[in-house]
């Protein structure tokens, strides 16, 4: 198979304008290609790049026929009819697919001009920094968490304290000289308690945003692909439509399941008893920037799909392929996982007399000075990443050990006042 895995295909017709009629067929997108099939022999009748398209229009063909149309450089321009399920969706995700090349500096460049292997190294260390980055957002907000907790495992024994008191004034007999604490002011005192803590969760930040994704939305079983966005929060994703407006919030517990069909494309899912899933199934060029982090919050709850594995066979996503955006995808193994490819250049000795123009030119150093450079100062910002998360997750270590030790005297602390309070009814 040397052509690239289908993202998406419809079935459709084609206008033949040499020989002016309609051939049925499947129109199907790939990450580089769109192009059409017949249905009968698969003869490939259009094959359009995606950096050659100028121009992507819903038109109709005497004045009653309704069709998509795709301007190709050099003013060709292909006709596409009876699509299904209908022309909007397919024109929903070829713009998308589209417009997000056209804005993406590294796909702009197309296939046609291969990156340098210094600019693909340095592509690869951009990948990782950003999925390392985005691991320090997520961990720092857990230390955040961890640390909130604390602090709320300081009031509670606080509060312990002052239920020891007024147990031991309950438990007292009816001589002692001290009386009782009053409880009007101890109402009072919790009241204003309460206001304050109620006050405080209200002045809080907001969820902190891990990562924001245009994509292509659709509700259920169906194939009605309408732009929207995927916001993914620390503790929870939000489904948004073209105008920002909440379409679903699925708090952390409350996703189910992840399916990944192929790195453009995921479904997620929430099971009900008694009433019908709620399931978006979302289309995305970006959508491998959001797999990552997806992937460390929900890692139980991914599952790779048997589509998946079509991407896995072609040889545009097989390990050492170099994606459109310069990163490496390795689909064997974890979403957000790259590697290097395992080809290497091993010098050959030759005699200097020898040497040919085409052999100076392949023996001439792959990484110019400058792309070394650039890699060192990129090497050396990935490695303070990695001390600082490091740092990070020692403190947590540490954190956690005070908050096992604080949690286990709270609890003997709980169970024995629930005891008093047993004796004094």
């Amino acid at each position: 198979m040397s052509r690239d895995s289908s993202i998406h295909s419809w079935p459709g017709s084609y206008y033949i304008n040499s020989e002016k009629r309609w051939v049925s067929g499947t129109l199907s997108l790939s990450r580089t290609t769109l192009r059409f099939t017949t249905e009968q022999s698969k003869d490939s009748l259009a094959s359009v790049r995606l950096s050659r398209i100028m121009e992507i229009k819903m038109e109709s063909s005497s004045f009653i026929f309704s069709t998509l149309t795709v301007l190709e450089e050099g003013n060709i321009k292909h006709w596409f009819g009876s699509l299904r399920p209908n022309r909007v969706v397919v024109y929903n995700v070829l713009e998308h697919f589209w417009r997000e090349r056209l804005l993406s500096p590294s796909q702009s460049r197309g296939a046609e001009a291969p990156l340098s292997k210094g600019r693909e190294l340095i592509n690869l260390v951009s990948g990782a920094q950003r999925r390392l980055e985005d691991a320090g957002k997520v961990l720092n907000h857990q230390g955040e968490q961890f640390d909130n907790v604390m602090q709320d495992l300081g009031k509670i024994d606080s509060n312990l304290g002052v239920a020891d008191k007024l147990l031991s004034e309950l438990e007292s007999p009816p001589w002692w000289p001290f009386g009782k604490l009053p409880w009007k002011s101890q109402q009072d005192t919790k009241s204003m308690q309460a206001a304050m803590a109620a006050s405080s969760k209200g002045s809080g930040k907001g969820p902190r945003v891990i990562t924001s994704i245009p994509t292509l939305i659709s509700k259920g079983a169906e194939s009605d692909w309408k732009p929207g966005c995927l916001v993914v929060l620390v503790s929870s994703l939000e489904i948004r439509d073209a105008n920002s407006h909440l379409l679903h919030h699925f708090e952390r517990d409350e996703v189910d399941d992840i399916r990944i069909h192929s790195p453009y494309e995921i479904s997620v899912r929430q099971r009900f008893i008694g009433k019908p899933d709620i399931c978006y199934r979302l289309l995305s060029v970006k959508m491998t920037d959001a797999l990552s982090v997806l992937e460390m919050q929900y890692k139980k709850k991914v599952e790779f799909t048997s589509d998946f594995a079509a991407f896995r066979a072609s040889p545009a996503t097989t390990p050492g392929a170099i994606q459109e955006d310069g990163s490496i995808w390795t689909a064997g193994g974890a979403a957000g996982q790259f590697q290097l490819g395992q080809e290497t250049e091993v010098p050959v000795e030759i005699p200097a007399g020898e040497l040919t123009q085409v052999q100076v030119q392949v023996l001439q150093p792959t990484v110019t000075d400058a792309e070394a450079q650039e890699l060192k100062q990129m090497l050396l910002q990935l490695k303070s990443l990695a001390l600082e998360a490091e740092t990070e997750l020692e403190r947590q270590d540490e954190a956690l050990d005070t908050l096992v030790s604080t949690t286990d005297r709270t609890t003997m602390a709980i169970d024995k006042h629930t005891r008093r309070m047993r004796k004094l009814l």
